[in-house]
């Protein structure tokens, strides 16, 4: 039995770096060490626990492979990330996207299928190939071990919250007609065009003129244009606007706290994911392109009682809030107290400590 304090489990998360992967990833690992779920799983002895997401590139040819067919997965890897994968294997591998699958499946097989391998994201393989497979409900994958997600998990830990509310106090003077605008960009599916961005920002100006306090933020894939353009609209109303440090401080989480609804553009999973972690009221806003993946996440959206198509009117209203990181860690606890069965505890052994990689 691990000691008073100890690390408790060791958890490996990996990402190939892409910004929404890597997002996923964290929310998981944060939402797995939160304290409630700690204390449950703080008995079991880990070794080698890594407290940040590991970024690992495969290349080519196995990048041109299925998952399930790559010969010795941890040779695609450049030398210096293939040096980090040694033992001890941790007790937990939580990864995300299809080019870390073959990777998942090696660290199973490696470690005598003692780690607890966790795949988000669907690899097209089939699901027996991990311990968890954590999909959107919209893929369509099925299995025992699959667990479905209304959009993307995320997830934001308790003292980031309650150190967003402090640093950013004075937005809870602004509640009741305060709206946060997403703005995404481009990619394989959509395009923030002019167009769209012409729509948006006369909507935008209208909802201003009604009396509603905006506070618009870009993502990376925001065209620089787009960024400029929406920029200028913000100083013209008198909207906030934030779009990196030469801005101050990322209000982003303060805004989704002290907001009342969202408008979101409709190219980002997580980005949607992360109003409907806070229970916003969501706005859709279309930019150009289409795709059934994402019909299908937008529809989920919308089946849940999140969202609605942004038409240029803003209203409120309520429903569940989505936690799914949340429930994706509460089934790794479950599969690992199968394995570690909890032991009876007594005197100073029931102190423990939560992962240094919270603090």
């Amino acid at each position: 039995m691990a000691k008073a304090g100890s690390l408790g489990p060791s958890v490996w998360a990996a990402s190939d770096g892409r910004a929404g992967n890597a997002a996923q990833v964290r929310a998981v690992l944060q939402a797995l060490g939160e304290t409630r779920r700690w204390i449950q799983i703080a008995h079991i002895p880990g070794e080698g626990h890594r407290s940040e997401p590991l970024v690992l590139t495969p290349r080519a040819p196995w990048t041109w492979l299925p998952a399930d067919k790559w010969p010795s997965p941890l040779s695609s890897l450049p030398k210096d990330q293939r040096a980090l994968l040694t033992p001890p294997w941790p007790n937990v591998w939580i990864a995300a996207g299809r080019r870390s699958a073959p990777l998942t499946r090696a660290i199973r097989e490696l470690s005598g299928g003692k780690t607890l391998t966790v795949q988000i994201l669907d690899p097209r393989i089939p699901p027996e190939n991990f311990d968890l497979l954590v999909t959107p409900k919209h893929d369509e994958v099925e299995g025992e071990n699959v667990i479905q997600t209304v959009g993307s998990p995320s997830y934001f830990a308790p003292d980031l919250i309650e150190d967003a509310g402090q640093s950013f106090a004075d937005l809870a003077d602004e509640r009741g007609k305060s709206a946060i605008v997403i703005l995404g960009g481009n990619s394989r599916a959509h395009t923030f065009t002019d167009a769209a961005a012409e729509r948006l920002e006369s909507q935008l100006r209208v909802l201003a003129g009604q009396g509603w306090r905006l506070r618009i933020t870009t993502s990376r894939r925001t065209p620089v244009p787009i960024v400029a353009k929406f920029r200028a609209m913000a100083d013209e109303i008198g909207a906030r606007f934030w779009s990196g440090p030469e801005d101050g401080d990322n209000p982003y989480l303060a805004w989704l706290i002290f907001s009342d609804c969202a408008i979101v553009t409709e190219d980002s999973a997580n980005m949607l994911s992360d109003a409907a972690w806070h229970d916003l009221p969501i706005h859709i806003a279309r930019l150009e392109g289409r795709s059934k993946k994402f019909d299908k996440l937008h529809q989920s959206l919308i089946d849940h009682g999140a969202a609605r198509w942004f038409g240029g009117t803003l209203e409120t209203w309520s429903y569940p809030a989505l936690r799914e990181a949340d429930k994706v860690a509460d089934a790794i606890v479950k599969k690992l107290l199968q394995q570690y069965p909890q032991p009876e505890m007594g005197g100073d052994e029931t102190k423990v400590a939560a992962p240094d990689w919270l603090s």
